[in-house]
């Protein structure tokens, strides 16, 4: 079959589905929310910014409103913008709202199992283990602390190796704040040069980025063209299948040596319930929902916490007034003792700084997709059940309404008038409702721990004509661009 066949025969193939998905929604779409006016068949691809589609949807907010829809080839689906409008979905219709899309690029994967793309019972299952289990060892407690205070201190001993010469962190960060949750998960700590965590680290990386590519972007909206093309969705399905199969691996190990009597980490918790004698058992506790569970932590764990760390540790450079007044903050209180979480309520300057951090890191501007589980009326709009809704974080993080210098950094967002610390209703990194992340206080233990070890130890400057490029690189979360940073030891 020759090129000029293939590409006719893609055309029938897409007006025939054009014309099928016409008749068949005639009426579904009554009473919709607004949006801008869709082509046949791409939709509303052409007017998104793909490589960072949040702030296309900001745009379109002050045009249609906090409640309004795109569509992305046959698709229609809501953006919610705002802190009334997200809380008003994601609390008051928290049901309606609680459920995820089946995205293909996930679905071929992980097939709704795990924790991040699950629903239904299953989801419910995971999550009420996964947050009873990370309770039983240690995530809000003194037992994790200690794992973190360890921890911190092996990633000052690794930044003192580079002898105040430049490096770039991401490496060394994101494998200390990987060492927390894989220790938790799995009962083994990894040495920072060890190739196992730094395969592991790589892919993680390498997929965040990929995820953020247009044309993985566009492979949820049009699977059935773009799943035959070369591209980085190939790259991504090969890394997440590598991941698998070592997960796989090592609870096949733990097995083996399980003891019922002495559980030692979150795997041994999973595989003592299997053996339960429950419908659940059997229900949930597979090894498919295993695998899954343990990569959706992995990834989740590691990828947000490392990435506000080195926004920090970039910000901090950019301004060093800032940074001084940590360092003074940190003398005052701690002094040359190690920090402790108890510390935190004692160090509103800095406890501040970590909140702007996260605020102007924007780190899941869109935060992970939703999908309606039943029909509902919202705000005066009707939306059809399995309708994908995106509850746009990076409309909050940026309220004016909020925060006085939403574009700029600005640790007295978080301060009263008499420097102390004041919480703003609308700081949502971690988003709100039944899907909020499962793993919020061991991120805020480690943000604080980490973050205020570092300073009390270092001061942190960019290298010699080094320009500080506040920009957040291109990748399915934001983080920063590419830099080197220079680690001057302060004692």
């Amino acid at each position: 079959m020759d090129l000029v066949t293939i590409l006719l025969a893609i055309v029938v193939i897409l007006f025939l589905a054009f014309v099928f998905n016409k008749n068949s929604r005639q009426g579904r779409y009554s009473n919709f929310p607004p949006g801008p006016k869709p082509l046949p068949i791409i939709g509303n691809a052409l007017m998104l910014d793909l490589s960072k589609p949040h702030k296309t949807l900001l745009q379109l907010s002050k045009t249609y409103g906090t409640v309004f829809s795109v569509q992305l080839g046959f698709d229609k689906m809501v953006i919610l913008c705002g802190y009334e409008t997200i809380k008003d979905a994601l609390f008051n219709h928290a049901d309606e709202f609680s459920e995820r899309p089946k995205l293909e690029l996930f679905a071929t994967t992980t097939k709704d199992h795990g924790l991040i793309f699950a629903n239904g019972e299953n989801w419910k299952a995971m999550r009420r283990f996964t947050l009873s289990t990370l309770r039983d060892y240690g995530m809000g407690k003194k037992g994790i602390e200690q794992k973190i205070m360890d921890e911190s201190n092996c990633l000052v001993q690794a930044f003192k190796a580079r002898e105040g010469k430049p490096f770039d962190n991401l490496q060394l960060i994101n494998t200390a704040v990987a060492n927390i949750i894989v220790s938790t998960v799995i009962g083994v700590r990894f040495d920072y040069e060890d190739p196992t965590i730094v395969r592991l680290v790589n892919l993680i990386n390498e997929n965040i980025r990929l995820l953020g590519s247009r044309l993985v972007r566009l492979y949820n909206s049009y699977p059935y063209l773009i799943h035959w093309m070369p591209g980085p969705h190939k790259k991504a399905f090969a890394n997440m299948k590598e991941m698998q199969n070592f997960i796989r691996e090592t609870f096949t190990r733990q097995k083996k040596e399980l003891d019922l009597n002495d559980q030692r980490n979150l795997v041994d918790a999973f595989l003592a319930k299997q053996q339960e004698d429950k419908p659940e058992a059997t229900l949930y506790f597979h090894d498919e929902n295993l695998t899954a569970l343990v990569a959706d932590l992995f990834t989740a764990g590691m990828e947000t916490t490392s990435t506000t760390l080195r926004w920090g540790l970039l910000l901090m450079m950019k301004y060093p007034e800032i940074q001084r007044k940590i360092h003074n903050e940190i003398e005052a209180v701690i002094g040359s003792a190690q920090p402790q979480v108890e510390h935190r309520k004692e160090m509103p300057y800095t406890d501040a700084v970590i909140h702007e951090i996260q605020r102007f890191g924007d780190i899941v501007p869109g935060s992970a997709p939703h999908v309606t589980s039943k029909d509902v009326t919202f705000r005066g709009y009707s939306i059809p059940k399995g309708t994908v809704v995106i509850p746009l974080l990076h409309s909050v993080l940026r309220d004016k309404n909020y925060f006085e210098k939403p574009y700029e950094f600005h640790p007295e967002h978080f301060l009263d008038s008499e420097g102390k610390m004041k919480k703003i209703e609308a700081f949502i990194p971690f988003s709100i409702g039944k899907r909020s992340c499962a793993g919020e206080t061991l991120a805020k233990m480690e943000l604080f721990l980490f973050f205020t070890t570092l300073l009390q130890n270092f001061t942190f400057q960019a290298p010699p004509g080094a320009a500080l490029d506040l920009g957040p690189a291109m990748a399915s979360t934001n983080g920063p661009k590419s830099y080197e940073i220079q680690a001057i030891p302060r004692n």
